[in-house]
């Protein structure tokens, strides 16, 4: 039933645009798996073979930690719609920080948002669709407005010294934190 590519095709990007949430796991040798689910209009898919994803601030900086010590991510969509379809992306991912050289090309495929605080740049090493039968069928409501709310009403200089101190994962392994509070553009 699982079928796997080298890269996305056309069919795997346009059943990506129509999801609404998305979910990323990474890991690290002696570190726990991190699996979190991501929301908003924040997934590109940049090339067949490349994809990113807008990382706003939240209670740690794991994602980063894991592909520091690893680079290993793997992305998940369920078309919650029909057909019935699980897609995953499976790559090599690294963060961009505001204060890296890549930063300004790799944000301009993004509106950003306040809180943002990274984009995981992913290289696609394959891809893989099985037939997600166990999936429901479920419609979105309404994104929720609190993670927006809580960074826009932030102040810029105490959100940047708290997210600073987000310099190691839940294992201890080192994270790089972002330099700056983004309001959104």
């Amino acid at each position: 039933m699982a079928d796997f590519t080298d890269t996305l095709t056309d069919d795997h990007m346009a059943m990506i645009v129509r999801q609404p949430v998305f979910f990323v796991a990474t890991a690290a040798p002696d570190a726990r798996i991190n699996l979190s689910p991501k929301g908003y209009d924040a997934f590109r898919v940049l090339a067949p073979d490349r994809v990113a994803y807008l990382d706003l601030g939240g209670s740690g900086n794991e994602t980063n930690a894991h592909l520091l010590a690893d680079g290993r991510i793997t992305v998940m969509f369920c078309n919650f719609e029909q057909p019935a379809l699980i897609l995953r992306i499976y790559g090599r991912g690294r963060p961009v920080l505001p204060a890296d050289a890549e930063w300004v090309d790799l944000a301009a495929h993004f509106e950003l948002m306040p809180g943002t605080r990274q984009i995981f740049d992913i290289a696609v090493e394959s891809v893989q669709t099985s037939c997600g039968w166990g999936v429901p069928l479920m419609t979105l409501e309404r994104e929720r407005g609190t993670l927006h709310k809580y960074h826009a009403q932030a102040d810029p200089v105490k959100w940047a010294a708290k997210m600073a101190q987000r310099t190691v994962s839940i294992d201890g392994l080192p994270a790089r934190p972002t330099d700056r509070y983004i309001a959104g553009e």
